[in-house]
């Protein structure tokens, strides 16, 4: 929703937290405990008309379920959103970005490393700018990351940049406050290898940022170690072949510079078969051409493959997610959401049934 719109409704707006989670099941008593103590204050001095917190498990198994049902004792602030298995974080948020109601959307890490107490400054930079739709958090120090994963972020991105039209920030994360327009663009979308942080800027509009410095783990061990097949799997398939046609390049580039000198070779093989005399055959030269020509073939082929791969699984039209359980959601939150044969819920639970199938809701404000 526009800031001149949001004028006219002559209200604060209503704000919805998503925070993707996997066994944080230590972080998350104080998580919450500082949400709640900011986003109060911000409804106490009237910035806020109300806020929620939804949570989703990526089918966590350390007792961070049983954690966020405790914490909803007495509140009604919290919604929490449980995978039927573990999806990874995009799909996640996504999924709960499509049950917010809020007029605008802010999603983070449920680590702690992005600090809550940073939320003002966004709502902040969002009533100044105007028309802003987007407020990215830009990391100008980030404690307790090596240098090597830190050196090897900035190289990705920079490649990114380069070989898109995009204009990825490189020092931004999944921290980021989105209006309601933004929100509603994201989840019409139906890519199978979402990289939100990437869909966020293809999507446009005006975006604005805020610089913070990030803290480290308070505790627990992080998801995404540099060396985790996650990591490379994540930027190669939801980043790169996603955003950018760069790699198939490369592979027409490789091929034409390889005909190239094959050409050339091929003037030489002939001149020294009329002028040279008692030529000898050169079994060095002849295995190593074999070689090399077979491993960019290979190359090319594994990068065409990339993007097969990419094509196969949209067409397989699979959903991002599968919901096994909600809690804490109203029974009048209305979703496109359709019932399984098998109905059940939580006890004392709002919300959709287990089984579920995520599917976008339709477009539309409700209020919280």
């Amino acid at each position: 929703m526009l800031a001149s719109e949001m004028t006219k409704l002559q209200r604060q707006p209503t704000l919805s937290v998503v925070l993707s989670f996997f066994n944080e099941a230590e972080v998350l008593p104080e998580l919450i405990a500082r949400l709640r103590a900011v986003l109060g204050r911000l409804v106490e001095d009237s910035q806020l008309s109300s806020y929620e917190l939804v949570f989703v498990n990526d089918a966590s198994t350390d007792g961070s379920e049983d954690v966020i049902v405790a914490a909803t004792e007495g509140h009604d602030d919290i919604r929490l959103i449980t995978m039927s298995r573990n999806f990874g974080v995009s799909p996640c948020v996504l999924a709960g970005m499509q049950h917010t109601v809020g007029d605008l959307v802010i999603y983070m890490d449920a680590d702690l490393q992005d600090p809550p107490e940073l939320i003002p400054e966004l709502l902040q930079a969002w009533r100044e700018g105007g028309d802003v739709d987007v407020v990215n958090t830009v990391r100008i120090e980030r404690a307790g990351e090596s240098r090597e994963k830190l050196l090897l972020t900035r190289l990705a991105y920079r490649l990114l940049r380069r070989t898109t039209n995009i204009n990825f920030l490189v020092e931004a994360g999944d921290f980021k406050l989105l209006s309601r327009r933004v929100v509603e663009h994201l989840i019409e979308m139906k890519e199978k290898l979402p990289f939100v942080r990437g869909m966020i800027y293809w999507i446009g509009f005006k975006q604005t940022l805020v610089k913070y410095r990030r803290q480290a783990r308070p505790s627990g061990m992080t998801k995404f170690p540099m060396s985790s097949p996650k990591v490379f799997y994540n930027f190669f398939f939801s980043a790169l072949i996603s955003f950018s046609s760069a790699p198939l390049l490369l592979s027409i580039l490789l091929g034409a510079v390889t005909s190239v000198f094959a050409f050339l070779f091929l003037i030489y093989v002939v001149v020294q078969k009329f002028v040279v005399a008692d030529v000898t055959q050169g079994w060095t030269m002849i295995m190593a051409t074999l070689l090399l020509l077979g491993g960019m073939q290979l190359l090319t082929t594994g990068i065409n493959g990339l993007y097969i791969n990419s094509i196969f699984l949209e067409s397989k039209t699979r959903p991002n997610y599968i919901i096994h359980r909600t809690y804490g959601f109203p029974p009048s939150h209305g979703t496109s959401l359709a019932p399984a044969k098998s109905v059940e819920f939580l006890p004392g639970a709002g919300g959709n049934p287990r089984g579920t199938v995520g599917e976008p809701r339709k477009s539309g404000t409700r209020p919280v």
